[in-house]
Formats: C-alpha cells, structure tokens, sequence
C-alpha cells in the first residue's frame, strides 16, 4: 500500500493552523502508521503533551488514535470504505486534532482507498427464463447485474456468457457508472430440439488478483409468441419528497403487446438489474403502477434509478428505465458536537475569553441545511461563527461570581427550513473565584458589657464578618489591632479569637481602674493579597459592690483613744460628731447610709440615715453617764451590701478633769503589751534628749534677745515687737471647723491634773487620750480655734516638749 500526503493552510480561530491530507489502503491493521503528524504540522513533542492534543469527531467511531508520544497518527479501528462511503468515491473521512493553551485546530482528512477485498456477487444464484422458441432473432433479455463493493479498478468490468451458441451477451454502462448485461437471441430456438438450456453468467472484476461470481441461468422454450410486449417511453421520470408514506403512487408504465389472448396480457416486474429497488417501492403487476414500499431517505438517495419489465404470457418482455427524483424535506434537526469546553472560568476573565468550541451540522440540504447558531436568554455569552460549520463561544461581558456562581448556557442551533427545525445543547459552566471582597462586618460599631472581677478567659462578645467570595478567599481571620489603653498594650486586656472572632478577656477587670475599653478589630480573609476591614470594638466594664465603706473620720487609732466632749448643758439636736465614709464603688454601689448599731444609751443618741451626724434625742442630764460608746455601721446599697463599722467614744462633761478621772480608769484596765516598757525607755530617752536640746535652744534665744533689747533700747532706732507664729489647723478633716489646744500635765499618784487651755471656739471638743501610760503628762487636743494671742519662748518650748512626748510615748 502507499500513503500520500499534501498539507495546505487555512486560516482557523485565531490562529493559521494546517490542514493535513492522508491517503491510506483500507483494511489496514489496527496501529498500523498513518502519518508523522508533528512532524507534517511542524509541532515539537512537548507541544503535543502540553497541549493535552486530542482527536475531536462527530462521529461515534474513532478509525485513528494519536500518539502524542510519538506525534504518530495509527490506525485504531478496521476501515472498510465500502461500509464508509459505500459507492461513493473519492471517500474520505475528517476530523480535528485539538491543542489547548493556545487553542489551535488542525484538520486532518484521511482518503480511503479501495483494495480489492470484493468480489462480485448476484443476489441470485439462479435466474429462469422462459422465452418462445418463435423468439425473434436479436430478442433482447436483460439479466441481472452483479454487485461489486469494491469501486474504480476493482469494481465490475465485465460480463462473459457461456456457452455462446444460441445467445449473445451485450454490455451496457448506465449514466452512473454501472454496467448491466442483456442475452441477445442469435439462433433461433428450437423447443423440439432443446427445450431447455443452461448457461453460466460470469462477472469480473479489474482487481489484482482478479475476482469474479457467477450465476446460473435456465432457458425454458416455450411454444410460440410472436410478439412481446412493447413500453410505450423508454424513459419514465418521476419525483418522491423523502419520507413520503407507504403507498404513495410514484409512477404508472405502460407496456402493450399486440398478440390476442393470454399472449397479449402483460405482466409487469421489477428488473433484476439493481438488487434493493424492490425494497423501497412495490409494482402492481396488472397495472404497471409503482408506489412506496419503504420510507425513502434523501441523504441516502438522492436519486433512484431501475428498470421495469414487461412480460406476456409467452414470456416475450420488454424493458424500460424508471428514474425517481428524491425531494428533499427538512427532516433533519441540526446536530451539535462539542469539540471543546472550559469549566470552570475565571471570574475575572476578560470580555471575549474563549469559553468553547462546537461543530453544528445538518444532513438534510439547501436552505434546509443551513444553521444558524444563538444563545437563549439574556447571558454574558455570545457565540461567534468562525469558519465553515465550527462556531466559539466566548464570554461578551465581566462576570462576577458573587452575583452568579453558575450558568447554564442554552445554545440553539437552527436550520432555514420551514417549518425549522433547532436543537438545544445546555453547557453548564461554573465560574471560579478570585479575591475581590473584603470582609464586612454587619455593623460599623460594636458595644459590650462586662462586670468587673472577671475570670480571665471570659468570653465578653463575638465579632462576627461576611466574605461574599468562596473557599479560601472567604476564609476570615480576626486579629486585634496594636493600641495602648491606660499606657499598656491592648493585647495585656483583651484577646480575639482568630478563627471565631470571640473576645476574650486576657484579665480580671477593675472598674475603679478603668471604666471602658476601646480597641479596634480587624477582619482578614486568605486569599492573596489578602482583603481587610476593621470595626471599633467598646467594652463598657460594670461596677460590682467589692469594696466597702471606708471611713475617714473619726480616725480609728490603735494607741490612743478619740472621744467627743459633750456639754450637760447640751439641748436636744446637739451634733456631737460627724461620721465622714466614701465608697470607691460608683452608682447605687457608692451609696452610703448609717445605722446606730450600738450605744452606751440607745435613747441620748441617733445617727442621720444619710449625712452620718450623732446628734443628741434629749436633753442631757447629770445622770447620763460620762463615758458614752457608740457603734456606727456604714452601710452601701449594693447587692449584696457592704459594710464598715466605727467606734465613737463621747465624752459626757463640762470639764476635763472629769473626763480625765473617767477616762484614766479606762486606761488602768487595759492590757499592756510585752514590748510596751522598752518602747517606753526609749521614748524617755528621747525625750529626755530632745528636752535638753530645748532648754539649751531656749537659754540661746532668750540671751540673744535679752541682748538685742539692750543695744535697741541704746539705739535711737523704732522698736519692733516680735510676735511667733500661729499655729495652723492640719487635722481638720472632719465636720469640726476650729481646734481647740489644751495642755494637761498628770502624775501617777494625783488624780488632779494641771490643765491650761484657751479660749475656745465653738461647743465641739475632742480628747485623745493616751492610754499606754498612767504617770506621764499627756497631751489632749480638741478641735477649736487656736490660741488668740502669741505665746512666749518658754512656752513655745513648752509646747514642742509636750508634742514630742506625746508622740512618742
């Protein structure tokens, strides 16, 4: 065998691609090489493999496979040209070999050759004849015609008759190319002679080797028939739309015979001359009328030719030709066969991006088989017709996945035939995501609440943010935001989880240290670049009752005793004292009231609900004891409520030397702590230290004086007197406006004291009493106004002497 090939360009989709032209023998073995096909398209195996090359076809068989490791195009199923094309020459076959990234499209057309694999054969085995021995000399009787699959060379090229004595054979060729034979009578026959002859029809063929097939023929004399049947045309010609229905009348022949009686009755018959005929369409013997057997298909024949006899009953026949033109109807919907499809796309893929490629096709012919190609609805396609019956679909605007992640794209396909006929084909195309949102928080602000002395760990709130995109890209991480908050970073209070975007508390809270939180969270997705937004995140923290009333005055002192004088002479509504708390809690946490919760005498005394002032319910009487304990609880109004609790001692009197004669007692039944004495001891020394210190100080000023008074009262200057200081008020804390000095001195073996004291202020006096020694001076201060007049060095010494010992002792 030999294989040709010629290569041609065209100009395809967007690129000049090659046309390829093969020639093989059919019958070929299967991987049997058809062509170099990289080779005669000037692609390099790497092309071949990177292209995912490929053959496309329509058809449901694939007669060649690529080798794309070899760029070898081999033969993958038997070719038989006969069952291809039939008769028809020359026969080919075309498909499309098909390159990705870029999309190329080569044609490829693979001619079949025919071999002589055919022999011819009649479709009979044996063929009867019954002719008159009066069987005029140059009587013709058509014989029937052998079929050769096979075409050109290897087709049919011959008839031989044998043996030749009383019959010649005459050869004919119809316009189509096919021969038929007729026995020409050239001896008369002579039944009483030879009433029957057999003779052998041979067909043969032009291949090598030469093939043939046979047919016997049996020739019965009949008795005499002087005239046969004559077709009055020898042409008849008529026209059948295809599909036409069963018994549909196509034709009527006519054929006459002059001879009288049985002899001139005429019969008539399909010829033996093309097998199949008698298939499509029926012929009524008596009346020569032809009408359709079998549904006719014009894209099978377009065109049918046959002979019909005319026999009498002497077996005298004529022939005549029939030639039937198959009309065309649109009987055919377009065929669409999808060469290529890309799912899913990009949805940031350009206007005009090459979506897929399809081939539409129409058997039937004319208008009929004219397509024209849309897409239904109102998409982002559009489909761009590009050469011959191959058409793109491309994308026609920008999509977006967010709005539409799916299309299913109709394409109809239309013929021009009427009524029309259309076929519809769906691509169901999937559009794939790129990360164009950033996500969004469904609000611009967020605001929560927590209490205060939390767990760390607490979950406080949840920020929560959309990504329209899908997969990755949608994928939202929360990350808090680099700030400061009371000079700290943010990180040291608050946590966001990165996955949920829960906010957790890193500690426990203080509201009397911070009331709020204001940070900043922001939303991250995982495609790349990534996309962000962020949200203002405030954390309100709530007060809790954790802290109770703290009490500022009186001040509860471990080592001495605080006590408020109050007059006998006082009236009723007398304020005693004040009792001054805060609460570091805020709201109803912070509200104070105060409640008596004890008292020497629950009936002389009564404290104010909401400002904390003892006053006096009743006159004072001499009978009212001296010492007089009260217990004032403070209370707050949370829940639950908290509490502190102070002791004031009042002091029932008009003078100091009975406060002191009641209060001593008190001291002289206290415990004494072990370490008591040596405090003592050095507190003496001290003292004592610092006493010399004074006098000595005292002695100097007092001669630096007395000797400026002498050089001023010799000078003639003016005299200025020198006036010290007055003391300032530094422990008015309470309600209590002045401070009253007094200087007591005791002995331990007298009861009376020695007591010097100013003018006094207001009614409002307080003792501290220092209880820890019996036989020292003490000293007791009572918070009035201070002294109208300057005191003089001695007792300024004196002064400083007794703050001292006080002090320390």
């Amino acid at each position: 065998f030999f294989t040709s090939l010629f290569v041609f360009h065209v100009l395809f989709l967007y690129r000049a691609e090659a046309q390829i032209r093969y020639s093989i023998p059919e019958e070929l073995k299967t991987g049997s090489l058809v062509g170099n096909v990289a080779q005669d398209l000037g692609l390099d195996l790497k092309r071949l493999r990177s292209g995912r090359a490929r053959i496309v076809t329509g058809e449901s068989i694939q007669y060649t496979e690529l080798k794309t490791d070899k760029g070898t195009l081999v033969v993958n199923e038997r070719i038989d040209r006969e069952q291809l094309c039939g008769d028809l020459t020359p026969c080919s076959f075309t498909f499309e070999i098909l390159l990705e990234k870029p999309m190329e499209l080569h044609p490829v057309t693979i001619e079949v050759l025919d071999v002589n694999d055919n022999a011819p054969t009649f479709q009979n085995s044996h063929l009867e004849f019954e002719i008159s021995e009066s069987a005029a000399l140059g009587s013709r009787f058509v014989l029937e015609s052998a079929e050769d699959a096979d075409v050109g060379q290897n087709s049919l090229q011959n008839y031989i008759l044998t043996p030749t004595d009383n019959f010649v054979l005459k050869q004919y060729v119809n316009p189509d190319g096919s021969k038929y034979a007729e026995m020409m009578l050239q001896k008369p026959l002579d039944r009483e002679v030879q009433p029957r002859l057999s003779l052998k029809l041979l067909a043969v063929d032009g291949g090598n080797p030469q093939k043939s097939g046979t047919v016997n023929i049996e020739v019965n004399v009949l008795d005499a028939n002087d005239n046969a049947p004559v077709f009055n045309q020898s042409l008849y010609k008529a026209a059948v739309i295809e599909n036409a229905p069963k018994g549909t009348h196509v034709v009527t022949v006519n054929a006459s015979d002059i001879d009288t009686g049985s002899n001139g009755k005429v019969a008539y018959y399909f010829s033996k001359s093309k097998a199949g005929i008698a298939d499509l369409f029926d012929i009524d013997e008596a009346t020569g009328r032809i009408y359709v057997a079998k549904e006719i298909d014009f894209e099978m024949d377009k065109k049918i030719e046959f002979r019909v006899e005319a026999k009498d009953q002497g077996g005298l026949t004529d022939s005549s030709k029939v030639e039937i033109e198959v009309l065309d109807i649109n009987d055919n919907a377009p065929v669409i066969n999808v060469m290529s499809f890309t799912s899913p796309v990009s949805e940031d893929s350009a206007p005009g991006t090459t979506l897929g490629i399809i081939n539409v096709k129409d058997l039937d012919s004319g208008e009929n088989g004219q397509v024209r190609c849309t897409i239904e609805g109102s998409v982002p396609f559009k489909i761009k017709s590009n050469v011959r019956s191959y058409y793109t679909l491309i994308t026609d605007a920008a999509l977006d996945r967010e709005s539409l992640s799916e299309f299913n794209i109709t394409v109809i396909a239309s013929d021009a035939g009427s009524p029309p006929l259309s076929t519809r084909k769906t691509f169901n195309l999937k559009v794939s995501d790129v990360n164009d949102n950033s996500p969004k928080f469904p609000r611009n602000f967020y605001r929560a609440w927590i209490v205060e002395n939390n767990s760390p760990g607490l979950s406080i709130m949840t920020v929560n943010a959309k990504d329209p995109d899908e997969n990755q890209n949608a994928r939202v991480s929360y990350i808090l935001e680099d700030c400061e908050i009371n000079g700290s970073p943010v990180s040291e209070y608050v946590s966001v989880n990165a996955e949920s975007g829960v906010v957790h508390a890193v500690r426990s809270f203080d509201y009397e240290q911070i009331k709020q939180l204001l940070f900043i969270v922001k939303a991250q997705d995982g495609g790349s670049p990534p996309l962000s937004s962020n949200v203002t995140v405030k954390i309100m923290i709530q007060d809790q009752n954790d802290n109770p009333p703290q009490v500022l005055y009186p001040v509860q002192t471990g080592g001495s005793l605080v006590a408020e004088m109050v007059p006998r002479s006082a009236d009723v509504g007398y304020l005693v004292t004040k009792v001054v708390a805060v609460d570091v809690d805020s709201g109803q946490n912070a509200w104070l009231s105060y409640k008596l919760q004890k008292a020497t005498d629950r009936a002389l005394f009564e404290v104010g609900l909401q400002n904390g002032e003892i006053r006096t319910i009743r006159q004072v009487t001499d009978k009212d004891a001296v010492k007089q304990r009260l217990t004032v609880i403070v209370e707050d109004n949370g829940q639950p409520s908290r509490s502190a609790t102070v002791i004031v001692n009042v002091a029932v009197a008009d003078s100091f030397p009975e406060v002191l004669s009641e209060f001593t007692e008190l001291t002289h039944d206290k415990e004494y702590n072990d370490n008591l004495t040596f405090y003592l001891v050095l507190a003496l020394a001290v003292v004592s230290f610092l006493f010399i210190t004074c006098l000595v100080v005292i002695i100097s000023v007092k001669i630096y004086r007395w000797r400026q008074s002498r050089i001023l009262y010799h000078s003639n200057l003016p005299v200025i007197p020198y006036y010290p200081p007055r003391y300032s008020d530094t422990l008015g804390t309470g309600t209590l406006p002045h401070v009253y000095n007094y200087e007591v001195c005791r002995t331990t073996d007298s009861r009376k004291s020695d007591c010097k004291f100013g003018r006094a202020g207001s009614q409002n006096n307080v003792l501290i009493m220092d209880p820890s020694s019996t036989g020292t001076m003490q000293r007791i201060q009572s918070e009035k106004s201070i002294l109208d007049e300057p005191d003089s060095p001695i007792e300024v010494s004196q002064r400083i002497f007794l703050y001292l010992y006080s002090y320390f002792v």
